[in-house]
């Protein structure tokens, strides 16, 4: 895709970004189905707090003892090709310090000549698991969301690292764009969510103009469904509030949706009865991830 250019950096975080395991798992699987080599190790002793992201002590092949530090890595692929290829940045949403910690990613992205920049996120929102997952596609950049038929997010308050480097790279010349799924909000015990990580990967695929590999994520998918299925069977309060969600969905999704229909559906949602399944605040369509 020309919007993106042939080498684009597709980056996913542990932490806030990634509700679900979504982002992650998605960078996860594209990182071990393809061979990559790193590039760059941030350094964790300048981002991270580790009463917060810990280090993590294993047993190696020997039986030795390792620690595991808190980090984030870019890889690149071993072996130049034809066509788009994708570099990838994944590790643990940093602590601080988070203008050098972009700056240093947009550096390497620089000197690595790549040509954009794709953020991978999750979040929970008032959606079912029973429908497609809705992946909100957004840039800043005027020339991407013409030619790639991308949205332009209008949130405003809190951000994580994904929007940071994104900005970071769109001032260094680095056209930018956020993928978020919309994850069920009732189904976060069901982690991680591969109905979510597959949608991510077939958007990434629509805007990078790269071939994906999805692995077993289609089969993945269908048995998280199932089991949320058998969960709700024995929750009539949680076949109602799916239902409820349902309608909402179908509502917006269908071509002869019209705004008093959308109204009124809202309207009957807002007036439901609050049970346990409910979520705090406002209920509505697949809110944009607008972080």
């Amino acid at each position: 895709m020309d919007g993106l250019g042939r080498r684009i950096l597709v980056a996913a975080f542990d932490g806030w970004n990634d509700a679900g395991e979504a982002a992650s798992s998605a960078v996860e699987l594209m990182r071990d189905e393809g061979d990559f080599e790193t590039v760059f190790d941030i350094d964790p002793e300048l981002y991270f707090d580790y009463q917060y992201t810990r280090p993590v002590i294993a047993l190696d092949a020997d039986g030795g003892r390792t620690l595991k530090w808190p980090s984030a890595t870019i890889l690149r692929p071993k072996r130049s090709r034809r066509g788009t290829q994708l570099w990838l940045l994944t590790g643990a949403e940093p602590a601080r310090a988070w203008q050098g910690f972009a700056a240093e990613i947009v550096d390497v992205a620089l000197r690595e000549d790549i040509s954009g920049f794709v953020g991978l996120g999750s979040m929970m929102s008032d959606v079912p698991h029973t429908r497609p997952i809705s992946v909100f596609a957004s840039s800043d950049n005027e020339g991407l969301r013409t030619s790639l038929d991308l949205e332009r997010s209008t949130y405003e308050g809190p951000t994580g690292i994904l929007s940071v480097i994104a900005t970071a790279a769109e001032n260094a010349g680095i056209p930018s764009a956020m993928l978020w799924a919309s994850v069920p909000h009732y189904v976060a015990g069901h982690t991680p969510s591969p109905k979510a990580s597959l949608a991510l990967l077939d958007r990434l695929e629509d805007v990078t103009g790269a071939q994906v590999p999805r692995g077993e994520l289609a089969s993945e998918a269908a048995t998280w469904e199932a089991t949320i299925d058998a969960a709700a069977a024995d929750d009539e309060d949680m076949r109602e509030y799916i239902r409820q969600l349902e309608a909402t969905r179908d509502t917006w999704d269908s071509p002869d949706a019209s705004g008093d229909a959308i109204a009124r559906e809202f309207e009957r949602y807002l007036r439901r009865s609050d049970g346990p399944g409910d979520p705090p605040g406002k209920p509505g369509r697949d809110e944009p991830p607008r972080r």
